[in-house]
């Protein structure tokens, strides 16, 4: 297999989903896994995104490019949006592509807890005079 290659981004604009996924196509490619991460109707009309973008850019890169040589991937794409995102609207896009599905898998499920876990990227959920922060799996014991 290739070199891995990694396309990391925090952005406002849609995702190019269909980019990704041509630019995921390889020779030695046997699998690309695609998550599409997006804002669903928990009684909300938007979510509101914000990141630390300086430090969210290179975290994102240190998931990507750790977890693909982990798992032998060829491409490792992880975009996330920040912003007002409607309901329906691209959260967060992650594709990976590995000789095999498997490693292609594992290297997706693993890059998503990870960002989860330790990526400073906040969401509000936005409803009619109801705004509240989503408290993350590692959420500060904090009120907010």
């Amino acid at each position: 297999m290739n070199e891995l290659e990694c396309r990391i981004g925090i952005q406002e604009e849609e995702v190019p989903v269909d980019e990704l996924l041509a630019r995921a196509r390889r020779s030695g490619v046997g699998g690309i896994v695609l998550f599409d991460g997006i804002v669903r109707d928990d009684d909300c009309e938007a979510m509101e995104v914000e990141a630390y973008t300086e430090v969210a850019l290179a975290e994102l890169r240190r998931i990507a490019t750790s977890v693909g040589m982990r798992h032998g991937a060829a491409y490792v794409a992880v975009i996330h949006r920040t912003g007002r995102i409607a309901v329906g609207g691209d959260l967060v896009v992650i594709v990976t592509a590995a000789a095999h599905r498997d490693a292609a898998f594992a290297a997706c499920r693993e890059i998503l807890e990870a960002i989860k876990e330790g990526v400073p990227i906040w969401k509000k959920e936005c409803a009619k005079g109801n705004d509240r922060w989503v408290r993350g799996e590692h959420w500060p014991d904090a009120d907010v």
